[in-house]
């Protein structure tokens, strides 16, 4: 999801090399984490079975993270809204997720996603403000595929199976982020405070700078992400689990549609130097 970030490797020449040569391997050996031999007939239509966004659909998810200030309590809300944003040639469907530490909004961040006519979802982007004491502090770590040599990743494949190569969750080399992923174990069971599931599919997904750091993503059928965990030597040592999940009335979405089309706008004056090649969002 996009609320999960790994962290960036101080060394950017070293990554960007690293980076540069896995996603040249991954092209070869995985076609399907090529963007440009994707199709995307009707992109905005996301019904994967691990990953389904319908519009007006809000996850909420509560846990434990470490920020630099040890652990906290640790809140995301997660909603799919009603926009779209062409980014990179391709109409993507705006994700709005608020980041909470103690109860203090410490990310506010929208991304941008897609379906190809395979069933694979692809991330397109994000625009993740940081604040600090309540204060918008910057957007450091925005990146949109098509702009400064970044390109889409993989959200989640089509028909995730065990032993399929790793894939990139996205290529941004200005800051140094080249995550990935792979399909760790299927048919898991699982329990979280919104239900128990069966079908379980985990993955992992690390940093490759950062190669002993882990976090593992539990996806539900027909729900999508329903817990997060981590293994090794991951710092922020992040656990969620879903807590609620709701369809939002007719006024709670004309709340999310504005705040969105708030920070989309706001995007435009904090990174023009990323955001300024898109045009703005709109309704579906």
């Amino acid at each position: 999801m996009p609320f999960t970030r790994r962290g960036r490797c101080a060394c950017a020449a070293s990554l960007l090399a690293l980076a540069t040569t896995l996603a040249a391997a991954t092209a070869r050996a995985v076609t399907v984490s090529d963007v440009g031999r994707a199709t995307f007939s009707d992109p905005t239509r996301i019904d994967n079975r691990w990953f389904p966004l319908t519009p007006g659909t809000q996850f909420t998810y509560e846990g434990r993270a470490n920020r630099g200030e040890g652990q906290r309590r640790h809140r995301v809300v997660f909603t799919v809204t009603d926009l779209v944003k062409a980014v990179d040639g391709v109409r993507t469907v705006l994700l709005w997720d608020r980041d909470y530490n103690d109860g203090v909004l410490q990310e506010n961040e929208i991304t941008f996603h897609a379906q190809d006519d395979e069933g694979t979802v692809w991330n397109f982007g994000e625009y993740p403000e940081e604040y600090r004491r309540g204060r918008l502090s910057g957007a450091p770590d925005t990146w949109l595929a098509g702009t400064a040599r970044a390109r889409a990743g993989i959200v989640m494949l089509a028909e995730p199976r065990l032993g399929t190569a790793s894939y990139l969750q996205g290529f941004a080399p200005a800051i140094e982020f080249a995550d990935r992923a792979r399909v760790y174990r299927t048919r898991l069971r699982t329990c979280v405070p919104v239900d128990c599931y069966g079908n379980v599919l985990l993955t992992d997904e690390w940093n490759p700078a950062e190669p002993g750091a882990h976090q593992r993503k539990y996806y539900a059928s027909g729900v999508g992400n329903i817990r997060i965990g981590s293994a090794g030597k991951d710092a922020e040592a992040e656990t969620l689990v879903l807590t609620k999940v709701r369809r939002l009335s007719r006024p709670a979405m004309a709340f999310v549609r504005r705040e969105a089309l708030k920070l989309d706008a706001r995007a435009y004056r904090v990174r023009p130097d990323v955001y300024g090649h898109t045009p703005p969002a709109q309704r579906m």
